[in-house]
């Protein structure tokens, strides 16, 4: 059996605590730098949280000037259109990204450059709008103007026309040829052809209108047409049939007999024989004659 010192039993406890004392200092630097480790990630952590809420705010203002700007009724150009669908469409990648919460730091600082970019075109792009705004604004002024101007040249034209109609219906009025002095003779005709003047309603066949007209040298010279109505003492017109029609100062009017004279404006008197196709009645007989879409002249004869 080995005989063991008492000077080396000291050394060996001697040995036992300076091993202690470093795995005491290696255990105390483990925990030291696991502290630090999990402080630095949680920093870490906090920091790209606070980041991805930041860019979430920002994001979210840019959306809502994006949709001020696009709110403002404004007829976008096409480029104009595709801007904003560029720009709804990176917002929506970047909130995707976000959300997923898949930002590595190099991504993080990517996509806030990507927000930096995306404000500026969203500033460029509602400047453009309010660019816009003035032009359409100007030219709704302008258009209000021109229709301001149109509506006055209309209104003048129209009240042209008016006066211009006006003046051609005094003009043709003037220009219708008017009777200056007439004449209604009832007329016998004999067995042998030859005519003489009656009064008596039994032995009348036809009634002779002589006229003359006035002088008039507007009035178009060469054929007229001459519409004449005649009342008979029952107060009827005497009508050749349904379909005898004629305008007279804008007014349909039916006709007893129609023909032409010659106008030269010479002075010249016209006689115009009218038979009746029945007998004559008793009592007066008014005669109305009608040229150029007016009243000539008029005049009344009585048989007994």
């Amino acid at each position: 059996m080995e005989n063991i010192s008492p000077e080396q039993a000291p050394k060996k406890d001697s040995n036992k605590i300076y091993f202690l004392i470093v795995v005491i200092i290696a255990l105390f630097g483990t925990n030291t730098y696991l502290f630090l480790k999990d402080k630095k990630a949680n920093e870490r952590i906090v920091t790209v949280t606070d980041e991805k809420s930041r860019m979430e705010v920002e994001i979210d203002k840019i959306e809502a000037e994006l949709d001020k700007a696009t709110n403002a009724n404004i007829q976008l150009t096409a480029s104009m259109q595709e801007e904003q669908d560029l720009a709804r469409q990176k917002i929506s990648e970047l909130r995707e990204q976000i959300q997923k919460g898949e930002l590595t730091q190099g991504q993080l600082a990517k996509a806030k450059k990507d927000i930096e970019q995306l404000k500026y075109f969203v500033n460029k792009y509602t400047a453009d709008i309010e660019v816009l705004k003035k032009e359409n604004k100007t030219l709704s002024i302008e258009r209000d103007s021109l229709k301001t101007t149109i509506g006055n040249v209309t209104a003048k034209a129209s009240e042209l026309e008016q006066k211009n109609s006006e003046l051609n219906s005094k003009v043709l009025a003037a220009s219708a040829l008017k009777v200056a002095n007439i004449s209604v003779t009832p007329l016998r005709i004999r067995n042998n052809g030859k005519e003489s003047d009656v009064t008596r309603a039994s032995t009348a066949k036809k009634l002779r209108i002589s006229f003359n007209t006035t002088e008039n040298p507007i009035a178009a010279k060469g054929m007229h047409d001459i519409y004449i109505r005649i009342i008979a003492p029952s107060g009827n017109l005497i009508v050749a049939d349904n379909s005898s029609l004629f305008l007279s100062e804008e007014e349909e009017l039916q006709y007893t007999y129609k023909t032409a004279i010659e106008f030269a404006n010479d002075g010249k008197v016209y006689n115009i024989d009218w038979t009746n196709p029945g007998d004559f009645q008793k009592g007066t007989y008014t005669i109305m004659l009608y040229a150029d879409g007016y009243t000539m002249g008029k005049s009344s004869v009585t048989l007994r």
